[in-house]
């Protein structure tokens, strides 16, 4: 008999596996099939993205009401569908529905996850299951890659369609295992459920404060995807092929060291460990400063690696134990609205993100840095103030075992 637990982490790590197949070929695959230029992919894409956010509140109503299982198979579905639109996408307005219907699935899946695995695990074993789950996932897009990368070498349109048709199955797969697992949730009766929707949400001065303090901490996140390529190659004069090297090194560090780091860090209060994590993204990109001012030849791109190592410790440190705090700090009856207002906190900065660190890299990419800098250092000050107001168990992970600290 194969665990609840067990199931789970199948259903993650082939979800994850069917995303890292397609996600470096996004753009590729429709300018590819189609002959539709590149700039204008990228346009449709980022119009069906804007779904998200509108997928986003829908989300958390509907965990609410049906239960948290219910909406990620119901994602699942919903962009399994999107996939398999794809091959017989040939024009702008197909496309635009396609990656609509994928955006939809991929908007609802961050709050959905979020509350099941709170429906699921209490106290440190939240944090443990997040932790597995941030380790597995990156070794599935890991391996996804490799795999779209083998088939890609083939050089055939026939390629481009498997690798779509089969991120698709993935998704039914990780389905099919989400849907087994038992959940907790009873359907609220319609006279029980909670009046005010959304305004529940922004009552709640504190978790509201928790959100707001995350957005600069989510923009520090995208620095690895948007800022670092364009600043090490263009800035510090390194090769192009580093940049495939420093992402390995985050990736690789996350799967094999999260499990651990979360299990000792169980024993620490939930809010320190997170600001101890913004502090270490703060001080990696004063060093990716230094670097810019300081350094050359060996001693460049050893600092180059070191400072990469900083901000994986500090996303070791903060990912997986802000994740269990805020699902812990969520009322039970309102869980699935609270973590769709605080999936924004993520899902403006991706947004924004491409654009404004562009700009500011621009612009100066020293001060870019500092402003980063200064922005999670602000995060990690305000996660040390909301501390007192915070509900003790979304504090403390094992409530029954108090150290010293």
């Amino acid at each position: 008999m194969i665990t609840a637990q067990v199931r789970y982490m199948l259903g993650i790590t082939v979800d994850a596996m069917g995303s890292g197949m397609y996600v470096p070929l996004s753009l590729l695959y429709f300018h590819q099939l189609t002959g539709m230029p590149l700039e204008q992919v990228g346009v449709i894409m980022s119009a069906g993205a804007l779904l998200a956010l509108v997928s986003n509140p829908i989300a958390g109503v509907l965990v609410d009401r049906y239960g948290a299982r219910t909406v990620v198979v119901g994602g699942y579905f919903v962009r399994a569908a999107g996939f398999f639109c794809y091959p017989f996408v040939d024009s702008p307005v197909p496309m635009f529905l396609a990656v609509a219907l994928v955006a939809l699935g991929d908007g609802s899946f961050p709050p959905a996850i979020q509350s099941f695995v709170a429906e699921i695990a209490q106290g440190d074993s939240r944090d443990k299951l997040l932790a597995a789950q941030r380790s597995l996932r990156n070794a599935g897009l890991g391996a996804g890659g490799l795999i779209a990368g083998a088939a890609l070498a083939l050089g055939s349109d026939a390629a481009y369609q498997v690798i779509v048709v089969v991120s698709g199955i993935a998704y039914l797969a990780a389905a099919g295992f989400i849907g087994t697992i038992p959940s907790t949730h009873i359907a609220t009766p319609k006279a029980e459920r909670v009046r005010g929707g959304y305004r529940e949400v922004f009552r709640n001065r504190t978790f509201l404060a928790l959100t707001l303090a995350n957005v600069p901490t989510a923009f520090g996140y995208m620095v690895l995807a948007v800022s670092l390529p364009v600043y090490i190659t263009q800035q510090l004069g390194a090769s192009s092929s580093l940049v495939g090297v420093l992402y390995a090194v985050n990736t690789v560090g996350i799967a094999l060291l999260q499990i651990p780091v979360t299990r000792m860090l169980t024993r620490y209060r939930r809010t320190r460990m997170a600001a101890l994590g913004a502090a270490v993204f703060s001080v990696s990109f004063l060093a990716f400063v230094l670097l810019g001012v300081f350094s050359t030849g060996a001693v460049l791109m050893t600092g180059i690696f070191a400072a990469t190592a900083l901000f994986t410790a500090g996303e070791l440190l903060h990912g997986a134990t802000a994740s269990a705090l805020v699902a812990s700090a969520a009322p039970e009856a309102t869980r699935g609205r609270h973590l769709s207002v605080y999936q924004l906190s993520w899902a403006i900065p991706i947004a924004l993100a491409p654009a404004l660190l562009t700009a500011l890299l621009t612009w100066s990419a020293v001060g870019m840095w500092v402003l980063l800098a200064a922005g999670v250092a602000g995060s990690a000050l305000a996660m040390l103030k909301l501390e007192p107001r915070l509900p003790e168990a979304a504090v403390r992970s094992r409530l029954s075992l108090i150290p010293s600290e």
